[in-house]
C-alpha cells in the first residue's frame, strides 16, 4: 500500500509567523525547546480493506534523524487546535506525525458509525505505515477521548512496531452507554451527538448561531420524552445511530461488541501513560485501565489532575503535553524517564509522586443520622428512618460533576441540598485537614416502594463560609426490587480531596441527576419511547431497620510516596 498526497498542499511550514506562535506556544506551555522545523503534506489517501480511503496530514521533521513517528486517528477533524496540539509541537520536537480522520469524516470515505470500525482501519492503517519510505520502523499513538479509544483499538492486537501509547481520558468500554453502574448518559451523549452530526457544516454562520444555541436545545432535549423522539428533534437527520443506542440499554447487548475492547486490557504488553481527571466522565476507566494493566506487570504509569474531560486540553494541556514527550522520549528515543507509576494532583495540597493506586490509607467511618447529621458514631437502634419522593415530572437536576460540559466539575451545590427531593446529612466541622485519597463507598439501608428507581449520592465540601461544593458521585441503576429493606453499597468517584480544616462533609441522597444520567421513569416503558411517569418514594433506614454508613480512604495526613 502507498500513500497518495495532493502535490499543491505539501506545503513548508515556515515563516515567521509560524516561528513565533510555535516559540510562543513552548513558552505558554513550559515545554522543551522545538529541535526541528517541518512540512506538513495534507490530505494523504490511506486506503482500507474494502476500498475505502481515509484522509490524513502528514507532518514531516525536517530533521536526518528523526525520533520515532506518531499515529494520531480522529473524528473532529485535522484543523485547529488539534493540527497545533497533536501535530506540530510534536513535529517540531522531531516525529514524524500521521494524523488521520476516521472513516465517515472530514473527507474520509466511509460512514461515521461510532466505534464500529476502529479496529480494522486502525489495523489497515499500520500496514500503510509500514510501506512509507519515511516510516522510522516503530511509532506510538497519542490522543484524548475518541482518540484515546483508537489507540485502544490497536492495542486489542497490538501490531510488532506499536512501542508505546499515551492515552488521555480516553475509554475503551462504552457499551451501554452508560458509566458503570450509573444510567444511560443522556446529557453526554445526547450532546456529543449533536456535535458530531453538525461539525462539518460548511455555513459557518449557521455552525455558530447553531453553537451559540447548542445548551439551550440539548437542556430541551433532554427534558422532552419520549427520549428517543426529544433527541431525534434536536438531532434533525444527523447522528443515525442515536435510536440504536436507546434501544440496547444494556452494556451486555451483543449490539455493543465493536464498542467495547476490555479484552486490550488482557493482551496488550505495549507500554502506556494513561492520564485522566478527578472530574472527567472516563475517570473510572483510566483507572481501571491502570490497575489492570499493573496486575499484569505491564509498563504502565497514570497521572490524574483535578479536571474535567475538557480541561484537560486547556487548564491541564502544559502537564499533559510535556508528560507526553516525556513517555514518548523514553520509549521511542529511548532517553529514559524517571518519572514515579503514578502522579496525582490532591485538591486544595498539589502534586503527589506514589508508587501505586490507590494508596494504603486510613479508614474512616461517619454514619447517617437523625434530623440530618453525620456523624463518628452509629445511631440508636430506635433512630427512625428517613424519606423522600422522587418525581420524574420534576427530576433532580445535575448541579456540577462528571460531566462533558462547560457545568462540569467542582460547582456550589447548596441549590441541590435544600431541594426536598433531596436528603442532606452534614458532619461537624473538621478540628484539621483530612485527606481523602481512593474510592469512597456509601452503604445504606434503604427500600422503595416503587422496584423502579435509581439512588444518586454525593459527597460535597461545606467550607468555613458554609458554601457546599461536590467532592464524589455514586449512581446505581434500579439497585433493589422489592419493598423490602436490604443495603445497598454505592462506590463512588475516586478522588484525592484534602478536607481544609473548618470545613464539614456533607453527604447528598436523592433518587437521580437528569440529565447526567437519564431519569428513571418509574415504569417499565423502554427508554427510547417511554412516556408514562410514576413517583418512588424511598426511605433511609437509619437504626430502625438498619444502619446507613459513608466509608472514607482518609487520614490527617497525604499518602505517602514510598
Amino acid at each position: 500500500m502507498t500513500a497518495v498526497s495532493d502535490a499543491a498542499t505539501a506545503l513548508p511550514a515556515k515563516g515567521k509567523i509560524k516561528a513565533f506562535t510555535g516559540r510562543t506556544l513552548s513558552r505558554l506551555l513550559h515545554l522543551p525547546p522545538q529541535t526541528s522545523d517541518h512540512t506538513v503534506h495534507h490530505r494523504v489517501r490511506v486506503p482500507m480493506r474494502d476500498g475505502v480511503e481515509l484522509l490524513a496530514d502528514h507532518y514531516e521533521p525536517t530533521t536526518a534523524t528523526p525520533v520515532g513517528t506518531l499515529l494520531v486517528r480522529c473524528p473532529y477533524g485535522r484543523g485547529f487546535p488539534f493540527s497545533t496540539l497533536f501535530g506540530s509541537v510534536y513535529a517540531t520536537r522531531g516525529y514524524h506525525v500521521v494524523f488521520q480522520s476516521v472513516r465517515g469524516t472530514f473527507g474520509s470515505g466511509g460512514d461515521f458509525d461510532p466505534m464500529v470500525n476502529e479496529i480494522a482501519d486502525g489495523a489497515d492503517t499500520v500496514e500503510w505505515l509500514r510501506h512509507q519510505p519515511w516510516f522510522t520502523g516503530s511509532f506510538a499513538t497519542i490522543g484524548l477521548s475518541y482518540l484515546g479509544f483508537t489507540q485502544w483499538a490497536l492495542l486489542a492486537d497490538p501490531p510488532p512496531e506499536m512501542k508505546a501509547a499515551v492515552i488521555t481520558v480516553g475509554p475503551h468500554d462504552v457499551s451501554g452507554p452508560r458509566w458503570g453502574p450509573g444510567s444511560f448518559g443522556l446529557h453526554d451523549f445526547l450532546g456529543w451527538s449533536a456535535l458530531v452530526a453538525r461539525q462539518e457544516d460548511r455555513n459557518r454562520l449557521r455552525l455558530l448561531i447553531r453553537q451559540a444555541r447548542s445548551r439551550r436545545a440539548l437542556a430541551r432535549a433532554t427534558t422532552g420524552l419520549p427520549a428517543g423522539q426529544a433527541g431525534r428533534k434536536l438531532l434533525g437527520d444527523g447522528a443515525t445511530w442515536w435510536e440504536d443506542w436507546l434501544s440496547h440499554p444494556e452494556p451486555d447487548d451483543p449490539f455493543w461488541a465493536n464498542t467495547n475492547i476490555r479484552d486490550a486490557l488482557k493482551r496488550t504488553d505495549i507500554p502506556v501513560l494513561l492520564i485522566g481527571g478527578w472530574q472527567d466522565l472516563f475517570l473510572e476507566q483510566t483507572l481501571a485501565q491502570y490497575s489492570a494493566l499493573k496486575e499484569r506487570g505491564v509498563d504502565v504509569a497514570t497521572t490524574v489532575g483535578s479536571w474535567t474531560h475538557t480541561q484537560v486540553m486547556s487548564k491541564g494541556a502544559p502537564t499533559v503535553i510535556r508528560e507526553t514527550l516525556d513517555w514518548l522520549d523514553a520509549h521511542l528515543g529511548g532517553r529514559g524517564t524517571t518519572r514515579r507509576p503514578v502522579r496525582i494532583e490532591m485538591k486544595g495540597e498539589g502534586w503527589i509522586d506514589l508508587s501505586d493506586w490507590p494508596p494504603t490509607m486510613p479508614e474512616r467511618v461517619l454514619y447517617l443520622q437523625p434530623t440530618g447529621r453525620l456523624g463518628d458514631t452509629a445511631p440508636p437502634d430506635t433512630a427512625a428512618p428517613m424519606r423522600f419522593t422522587y418525581n420524574p415530572v420534576d427530576p433532580t437536576p445535575t448541579i456540577g460533576g462528571r460531566l462533558l460540559s462547560p457545568e462540569a466539575g467542582y460547582r456550589r451545590d447548596t441549590k441541590l441540598a435544600e431541594r426536598p427531593d433531596v436528603l442532606c446529612f452534614t458532619g461537624d466541622r473538621l478540628p484539621t485537614d483530612l485527606y481523602v485519597v481512593g474510592t469512597p463507598f456509601i452503604e445504606l439501608s434503604h427500600s422503595c416502594d416503587n422496584p423502579y428507581h435509581d439512588l444518586f449520592v454525593r459527597i460535597s465540601e461545606v467550607d468555613a463560609k458554609d458554601v457546599s461544593r461536590n467532592v464524589s458521585d455514586g449512581y446505581r441503576r434500579s439497585p433493589t426490587v422489592s419493598k423490602g429493606a436490604g443495603t445497598i453499597r454505592i462506590d463512588l468517584d475516586s478522588v484525592a480531596h484534602r478536607f481544609r480544616a473548618g470545613s464539614r462533609i456533607r453527604v447528598l441522597v436523592a433518587g437521580g441527576s437528569h440529565p447526567r444520567f437519564a431519569r428513571n421513569l418509574g415504569t417499565s416503558e423502554p427508554l427510547l419511547s417511554g412516556r408514562e411517569l410514576m413517583v418512588s418514594t424511598h426511605t433511609i433506614h437509619l437504626g430502625e431497620g438498619g444502619v446507613s454508613r459513608l466509608v472514607l480512604p482518609a487520614g490527617s495526613q497525604p499518602p505517602s510516596g514510598h
